[in-house]
């Protein structure tokens, strides 16, 4: 892969589609056809609930959070910065791609403050800070950075953080040109019909009224937000609508303010 003056994509794979080895195949060749400095983060969701069930470790959720405590998030840092991560680098390096994975622990690229709410999280954080230099350094050096979004905070204590939130924070930190939510739908629908763009003031009134929900809550806001933090772009797509949107052709959601 080559760096030129495209500017930084960021891509967040979602958790669904990583325990699909044909699909992450179809992704890293995608990958490796990109022409511009590429930072990847990926989920894990359901690889994580997997191996908590076969460990018999018992867990709940909270407004789509997992309550993740001691034994959880261990198991939490095993898929994600083990399984899930040596997956996705293994295909791309295989496709061609210098790719390099790592946490958001390693060398302290994401610093996570435990997140509060209405419950006892345990060890569920959000991004507080990025150490941007590190992954301007490795693109530099033409590597693309493969990010499980595991941070620590001040004292080293772990945190599972949303996906979403680690893509949100890593392209604000690096000004990137686009922001894309690869998951396995096409795009935002309005209930009926897709949406080949989506402004802040449509997306929360169909959140309010429950059009828009689930894993899709997320990645719309952050979207938002990474527009407001100075992202030129934000997409969420299908990889078939990835493929597309290089090609010049808009059949994903593109967000705007």
């Amino acid at each position: 892969m080559k760096k030129d003056s495209a500017g930084v994509m960021v891509l967040k794979l979602g958790g669904a589609e990583v325990g699909k080895p044909d699909f992450v195949a179809s992704f890293a060749g995608v990958a490796s056809t990109l022409n511009r400095p590429l930072v990847i983060v990926h989920g894990g969701g359901k690889q994580i609930g997997k191996l908590l069930d076969k460990l018999k470790i018992k867990y709940e959720f909270h407004q789509g959070l997992r309550i993740t405590d001691e034994p959880a998030v261990e198991v939490v840092e095993m898929v994600l910065s083990g399984v899930v991560n040596k997956r996705i680098v293994g295909r791309l390096v295989a496709s061609g791609v210098k790719a390099l994975g790592l946490s958001g622990r390693d060398l302290g690229l994401v610093r996570a403050r435990k997140l509060e709410a209405e419950v006892d999280l345990g060890h569920v954080g959000e991004p507080e800070e990025v150490n941007v230099g590190i992954l301007c350094k490795l693109l530099e050096l033409g590597c693309v950075p493969v990010v499980s979004p595991v941070g620590q905070d001040t004292e080293g204590v772990v945190f599972n953080i949303n996906a979403d939130h680690v893509a949100r924070a890593l392209a604000v930190a690096l000004g990137a040109e686009e922001l894309v939510f690869l998951s396995n739908v096409p795009g935002v629908f309005d209930g009926e019909h897709q949406l080949t763009t989506l402004k802040g003031e449509t997306a929360a009134r169909l959140i309010e009224l429950g059009v828009i929900e689930g894993g899709m809550i997320p990645k719309v806001r952050s979207g938002l937000e990474a527009l407001e933090g100075g992202v030129q772009k934000v997409l969420i797509t299908d990889l078939e609508g990835l493929e597309d949107y290089l090609k010049g052709k808009l059949t994903a959601t593109l967000i705007s303010r």
